[in-house]
């Protein structure tokens, strides 16, 4: 991790928070259906009642928080012809560190021709935070994915903005064994510096990565580019038996994402539709 100026503290005093939490779960019968739940720590999962595919699930950091040496993991796995939706409580904050950074694995996993919705809601970055998160996807021939990742620099209606800090983000997708998708998104020390440029987002503090691996995705490109707008784009590959669509937005504020994010996931995600949690 790249360094900032860390505030002094005692070791002795500081607590930290810890979690991780697994679900497994399989098709059969006609229905998704659970087949392990692991929790520890701080990381919990909720299970809401559905009447039909896909199995949601919420996960829910107990710590009401992340700060400097706090360490989560989230393992979801998507069996064979199953489908899960996954999302979050609330939105994660990320404070400020002491010291250390916090950190954030998530593993997925599906099976041959399985379906996984990943809706985080957004992350949200205080001023001097130092967080580092790691998205690893593994998926079997004919499998999909709905990969989603929002973050706030601050929150300007509450008069806050993220000027100092570390914040890292690397994502490896791979499919039957390809590497699909790749990336490792930096920026800090100064953050609103970065934020500022042109080529990185124009002074904007609200930015969002969006990814669907399928084979539909290419009928797709055109109504996502609509809803996105002159903010942001998206762009088309084919790949090998199947094809990405990855979309990139970018915002003044929260609100405003989330207006072009609503229906942008409700279109991408299919009968599925918005999580229950999310809301404008």
């Amino acid at each position: 991790m790249d360094t900032i100026e860390y505030t002094k503290f005692s070791p002795a005093l500081a607590q930290r928070a810890a979690g991780l939490a697994q679900l497994g779960c399989a098709s059969a019968d006609g229905r998704t259906r659970l087949r392990r739940l692991y929790q520890d720590g701080s990381a919990k999962i909720r299970l809401p009642a559905v009447s039909a595919d896909p199995l949601e699930a919420v996960l829910i950091n107990t710590a009401g928080g992340l700060t400097g040496g706090d360490r989560i993991g989230w393992d979801v796995d998507v069996g064979a012809d199953a489908s899960a939706s996954i999302t979050t409580q609330a939105c994660e904050k990320v404070y400020r560190a002491a010291s250390d950074h916090a950190e954030v694995r998530v593993k997925l996993t599906v099976g041959e021709n399985g379906r996984i919705a990943w809706l985080p809601q957004e992350t949200i970055v205080f001023d001097r935070a130092a967080f580092a998160r790691t998205l690893d996807v593994e998926l079997a021939a004919g499998a999909e994915a709905l990969l989603l990742e929002a973050t706030l620099f601050g929150r300007l209606a509450m008069g806050e903005r993220a000027t100092q800090g570390i914040f890292r983000d690397r994502w490896r997708v791979r499919q039957d064994g390809f590497l699909l998708h790749g990336e490792d998104f930096r920026v800090g020390p100064d953050i609103a510096a970065r934020l500022a440029r042109p080529a990185a987002a124009g002074g904007a503090i609200a930015v969002a990565t969006l990814l669907l691996v399928s084979t539909r995705a290419e009928a797709l490109l055109d109504p996502v580019r609509e809803i996105i707008g002159d903010q942001g784009g998206a762009s088309f590959w084919s790949v090998k038996a199947s094809g990405k669509l990855l979309a990139r937005l970018y915002a003044g504020d929260g609100y405003q994402l989330r207006q072009r994010l609503v229906p942008l996931v409700g279109l991408l995600n299919g009968r599925a539709g918005l999580p229950k949690l999310w809301s404008l």
